[in-house]
């Protein structure tokens, strides 16, 4: 039984991160599970539902469920179609005509038609959308990770944490995510595209309760830590955090997917989703559907650092790998296929061309984007 729940989770896991590499967990499972992940807020924003088959042995990854009637629909007897996108087993709203309310309940309906051979239906629990409070504070410090030696500098990382309020003590539950985005640069002066921006959403379970406390009130709650090992912290960093509330049923649900796992360890820390969750198949309420349905009211606060850190690592030191005498650069062999310039020099210096053979090197777009996020503000770097 654990294995099969230990496989279950990493699919599940492939589902959300969208990850394909090739893992054939050893279970005994003889069937498919459905597995489903949706979330409405009370944003205008665009709402997705994401279904997919769970893997069997022998296949190595999930099978999106396309072709499905998706519907959420309220208690006041509103319903709203949920549309296939051009992601095969990805559904969304129309933010013209839906967008959740504080107060209301939802019920996600699920018809799969042609899609599977029993033609099945599945529906969630009907879930209210509890108000949640703002993010009273959102704020980071510096972290020593080593101290300075007379040998070497320091090394320092950054720890992320959180203070939410809510005076009237409604909301008990919380869950928090987060997308994390930086600015990166090459050092190289060969180099055309210098400065790129990544970014990068949370795969952690952030969950916490105040029931056991006199006050709903969260203080410096360690949300995320940044280590010296990532670029992150070298030139610019931003992180929006949202916060939700959630019930308590909710509440439990994630609970046990963090501890799964934390007790799994290795490659299964940082898998979001691995329980069944808040729906049943109606023809067969004994078929076990994995995944929730979420709905919750959403607030959310970004900060920027732009502090220097100490003792970052270097991810370029490696880079340079070979060195050039040619007037003409396009007679090195490979070069832009398997080799590339990082600097080049001509003239009083000579006819110089350092090479590297790490295409993420030359080009930061490898690795992130030219496009400067509409919410990065401009600045300058003490």
């Amino acid at each position: 039984m654990k294995a099969i729940l230990s496989a279950l989770v990493f699919t599940i896991f492939l589902i959300i991160t969208g990850c394909v590499e090739k893992f054939t967990p050893n279970l005994h499972a003889t069937r498919y599970y459905l597995v489903v992940n949706g979330l409405i807020t009370n944003q205008p924003e665009v709402y997705t539902v994401k279904l997919f088959w769970s893997i069997t042995p022998g296949e190595t990854t999930s099978v999106p469920l396309t072709g499905c009637d998706v519907t959420v629909y309220d208690d006041l007897g509103h319903v709203y179609q949920f549309t296939e996108s051009s992601t095969p087993g990805c559904y969304i709203s129309d933010t013209t005509t839906f967008h959740g309310v504080i107060g209301r309940k939802y019920t996600l309906h699920i018809e799969t038609n042609n899609a599977t051979p029993l033609h099945h239906s599945y529906e969630s629990e009907h879930v209210e959308m509890k108000e949640v409070p703002p993010i009273d504070s959102l704020y980071y410090e510096k972290v020593i990770i080593t101290e300075k030696t007379p040998t070497y500098g320091a090394q320092e990382g950054c720890q992320i944490y959180l203070d939410a309020y809510d005076p009237r003590g409604s909301c008990r539950f919380y869950r928090w995510d987060y997308t994390e985005t930086w600015n990166f640069k090459i050092p190289w002066e060969g180099v055309a595209n210098k400065l790129c921006w990544i970014s990068e959403n949370s795969k952690n379970i952030n969950i916490k309760s105040t029931t056991v406390l006199s006050q709903d009130r969260i203080q410096r709650y360690p949300l995320y830590f940044i280590s010296n090992e990532t670029d992150r912290l070298s030139e610019r960093y931003s992180i929006l955090v949202n916060q939700y509330s959630i019930s308590e049923k909710d509440y439990s649900y994630w609970e046990q997917a963090r501890g799964i796992t934390q007790n799994n360890g290795g490659l299964y820390d940082i898998i979001p989703y691995s329980l069944a969750g808040n729906l049943i198949c109606i023809e067969d309420p004994g078929e076990q559907v994995l995944g929730n349905f979420s709905v919750s009211a959403k607030s959310s606060k970004r900060i920027f650092i732009d502090e220097t850190f100490e003792g970052l690592l270097n991810i370029y030191k490696d880079c340079p790998a070979d060195t050039f005498n040619f007037a003409n650069p396009n007679l090195i062999s490979g070069l832009n296929v398997y080799r590339w310039i990082i600097y080049e020099c001509h003239g009083s210096c000579g006819n110089i061309e350092i090479t590297t053979n790490e295409h993420s090197c030359a080009d930061c777009t490898v690795r992130g984007t030219k496009i400067k996020p509409d919410f990065w503000e401009d600045f300058k770097k003490n």
